[in-house]
């Protein structure tokens, strides 16, 4: 899409699908509150951690990063019954607001294009952190399933963090930082439309893009 489409297409979305009263700093800020709130609430519930138990931790990391990548690379960016409406929030959507060249921000009221909707959060923590925790719980006990749900948190507010600062202005500090530029590239050449259905798929680190070959690098 040349910068004209891209123009188009974002009046477009911002017409249709963004309502008049959306905040998107409060967006971002509602993310983060929640997010953070349930990190402190799980840490505070730890009570005399066995050493075993903090492998926890490494474990739902990764588990988060497959699951990143699974998510990414299958309903996302493929068509599956029943799940349509995922496709189109990111493949035709997502992919059309933000395309390789034209990668940032033109306002606040763009993070909707970004940011998971508040109502995710209530899937997320009500229909996969707590039901998981729980069988952590009846597993290994309280501690194994506070550390799940810390961990998960972690990542997912790491995925939105991540995921919002790569679509900020790269005149931005935060795009001056070294880990970022590599990490920030790996996005924007997911972005481009003749690599985005087969290359870079993790959004926070591209650990499982690596372990299963989908890492694209420019030559």
């Amino acid at each position: 899409m040349n910068n004209a489409a891209v123009k188009k297409y974002r009046s477009y979305f911002r017409e249709k699908y963004i309502s008049k009263n959306y905040n998107g700093k409060r967006h971002l800020m509602t993310t983060v509150l929640v997010t953070v709130m349930i990190i402190i609430l799980s840490l505070y519930n730890l009570e005399q951690v066995a050493p075993w138990a903090w492998l926890t931790i490494p474990f739902a990391l990764f588990l988060a990063n497959f699951v990143e990548f699974a998510a990414h690379k299958g309903p996302m960016h493929k068509k599956m019954r029943y799940l349509e409406e995922i496709f189109q929030r990111h493949a035709v959507q997502h992919h059309s607001f933000f395309t390789h060249e034209h990668m940032e921000f033109d306002n606040d009221r763009d993070f909707n294009a970004v940011l998971f909707p508040p109502e995710m959060l209530l899937f997320f923590f009500g229909g996969i952190a707590t039901p998981i925790g729980f069988l952590c719980y009846f597993l290994f006990g309280e501690n194994v399933a506070w550390l799940f749900v810390f961990s998960i948190t972690l990542y997912f507010l790491n995925y939105e963090v991540m995921h919002f600062l790569y679509h900020v202005s790269e005149a931005a500090w935060t795009s001056k930082l070294p880990f970022m530029k590599n990490l920030r590239r790996h996005h924007t050449l997911h972005h481009d439309r003749d690599l985005m259905n087969d290359y870079n798929f993790n959004i926070t680190y591209p650990l499982c893009d690596k372990i299963f070959g989908t890492s694209y690098k420019e030559k």
